[in-house]
Protein backbone atom coordinates (compact mmCIF):
# COMPACT_ATOMS: atom_id res chain seq x y z
CA UNK A 1 0.00 0.00 0.00
CA UNK A 2 1.18 3.60 -1.36
CA UNK A 3 0.34 6.64 0.43
CA UNK A 4 -2.29 7.58 -2.30
CA UNK A 5 -3.88 4.28 -1.46
CA UNK A 6 -3.50 4.60 2.56
CA UNK A 7 -5.20 8.13 2.03
CA UNK A 8 -7.93 6.41 0.10
CA UNK A 9 -8.41 3.82 2.20
CA UNK A 10 -8.61 6.33 5.41
CA UNK A 11 -11.10 8.60 3.70
CA UNK A 12 -13.35 5.66 3.18
CA UNK A 13 -13.27 4.04 6.63
CA UNK A 14 -13.74 7.65 8.01
CA UNK A 15 -16.21 8.92 5.35
CA UNK A 16 -14.16 12.16 5.05
CA UNK A 17 -13.05 13.89 2.15
CA UNK A 18 -9.58 12.51 0.44
CA UNK A 19 -8.48 16.30 0.83
CA UNK A 20 -8.99 15.87 4.74
CA UNK A 21 -7.65 12.42 4.90
CA UNK A 22 -4.27 13.75 3.34
CA UNK A 23 -4.56 16.80 5.66
CA UNK A 24 -4.63 14.37 8.86
CA UNK A 25 -1.73 11.96 7.59
CA UNK A 26 0.26 14.85 6.87
CA UNK A 27 -0.37 16.24 10.19
CA UNK A 28 0.57 12.77 11.44
CA UNK A 29 3.63 12.10 9.85
CA UNK A 30 4.88 15.64 10.57
CA UNK A 31 4.39 15.47 13.72
CA UNK A 32 5.80 11.79 14.43
CA UNK A 33 9.05 13.69 12.75
CA UNK A 34 9.24 16.36 14.79
CA UNK A 35 9.13 14.56 18.05
CA UNK A 36 11.84 12.20 16.46
CA UNK A 37 13.89 14.98 15.38
CA UNK A 38 13.95 16.42 18.96
CA UNK A 39 15.18 13.11 20.39
CA UNK A 40 12.02 11.77 21.79
CA UNK A 41 9.63 9.11 21.90
CA UNK A 42 6.42 8.13 19.86
CA UNK A 43 4.38 5.63 21.17
CA UNK A 44 0.91 4.01 20.10
CA UNK A 45 -0.41 1.63 22.13
CA UNK A 46 -0.89 -1.74 20.17
CA UNK A 47 0.34 -0.31 17.16
CA UNK A 48 4.07 0.00 18.08
CA UNK A 49 6.83 2.75 18.96
CA UNK A 50 9.20 5.16 17.18
CA UNK A 51 12.12 6.14 18.49
CA UNK A 52 15.69 7.22 17.13
CA UNK A 53 19.32 5.42 17.89
CA UNK A 54 22.67 6.38 17.36
CA UNK A 55 24.96 4.61 15.06
CA UNK A 56 28.55 5.05 15.75
CA UNK A 57 31.10 5.25 13.07
CA UNK A 58 32.31 2.27 11.59
CA UNK A 59 34.74 0.65 8.74
CA UNK A 60 33.28 -0.91 6.04
CA UNK A 61 34.55 -2.03 2.64
CA UNK A 62 33.81 -1.05 -1.09
CA UNK A 63 31.83 -4.43 -2.54
CA UNK A 64 33.78 -3.27 -5.62
CA UNK A 65 37.41 -2.90 -4.87
CA UNK A 66 37.71 -4.10 -1.51
CA UNK A 67 39.36 -0.73 -0.20
CA UNK A 68 37.92 -0.30 3.50
CA UNK A 69 36.07 2.90 3.88
CA UNK A 70 34.87 4.51 6.86
CA UNK A 71 31.49 4.61 7.47
CA UNK A 72 30.31 8.51 9.48
CA UNK A 73 28.11 7.98 12.55
CA UNK A 74 24.42 8.96 12.08
CA UNK A 75 21.02 8.72 14.18
CA UNK A 76 18.53 6.17 12.66
CA UNK A 77 14.96 5.92 13.55
CA UNK A 78 13.69 2.40 14.72
CA UNK A 79 10.51 0.91 14.60
CA UNK A 80 9.27 -1.45 17.12
CA UNK A 81 5.90 -3.29 16.33
CA UNK A 82 3.41 -3.45 19.54
CA UNK A 83 1.84 -6.86 20.76
CA UNK A 84 -1.59 -6.46 19.15
CA UNK A 85 -0.13 -5.22 15.56
CA UNK A 86 2.17 -8.43 15.72
CA UNK A 87 -0.69 -10.41 16.77
CA UNK A 88 -2.56 -9.61 13.47
CA UNK A 89 0.40 -10.20 10.98
CA UNK A 90 0.85 -14.15 12.77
Amino acid sequence: MNKTELIDAMAADAGITKAAAKKALESFLGNVEGALKKGGRVSLVGFGSWSVSKRNAREGRNPQTGATIKIAAKNVVKFKAGAELSGAVN
